[in-house]
């Protein structure tokens, strides 16, 4: 008989800029919660921002954090079963999206393969993951990358506005 695993956190980065790009962001956080491993779910509030390194509207942000017992991969699977379900499609890189699902850290998982690379690798790049991010948690400590709030000055030029849930 094997052991099951102990449940880690799992931060799932929820962004969209086409169609009601707000309400998408809702209710893929909904869809998230309901999973039976997301018990608990938490959301940071929704921030507003210009895409980076493309075009197109504005792109509406969150950060998810659910407990876990599924793997890295079993995770990805489903963010990715979910962003087809709201018709996300990959024409180009960076190009404008239904709904964007990352997911960001794993517990303290560190993995490097094709498919999946954790923590994400652009994380402490970009506002718009890391201050919802630190919205759920100030003190967070990524591996490899240390205190996530060291990063922020790094990105202070990346504007975000705060929005209501």
């Amino acid at each position: 008989m094997s052991a099951v695993p102990a449940p880690v956190t799992a931060w799932i980065g929820l962004g969209a800029n086409l169609g009601d790009a707000r309400e998408t962001v809702l209710a893929a956080a909904r869809a998230i919660a309901a999973w039976d491993e997301g018990a608990g779910m938490r959301l940071s509030p929704l921030y507003r921002s210009a895409p980076i390194d493309a075009g197109g509207p504005d792109f509406f942000n969150a950060v998810a954090a659910i407990d876990t017992r599924l793997s890295p991969e079993a995770v990805l699977d489903k963010l990715q079963a979910l962003e087809l379900a709201f018709g996300r499609e990959r024409p180009y890189r960076n190009a404008p999206r239904t709904l964007d699902l990352d997911l960001l850290l794993h517990g303290q998982t560190h993995l490097d393969t094709p498919r999946l690379t954790l923590p994400h690798p652009r994380l402490h790049q970009r506002a718009f993951v890391l201050r919802p991010l630190l919205d759920l948690a100030p003190d967070l400590i990524v591996p490899g990358l240390g205190a996530a709030a060291d990063h922020l000055p790094a990105v202070s030029d990346q504007a975000i506005q705060a929005c209501n849930k």
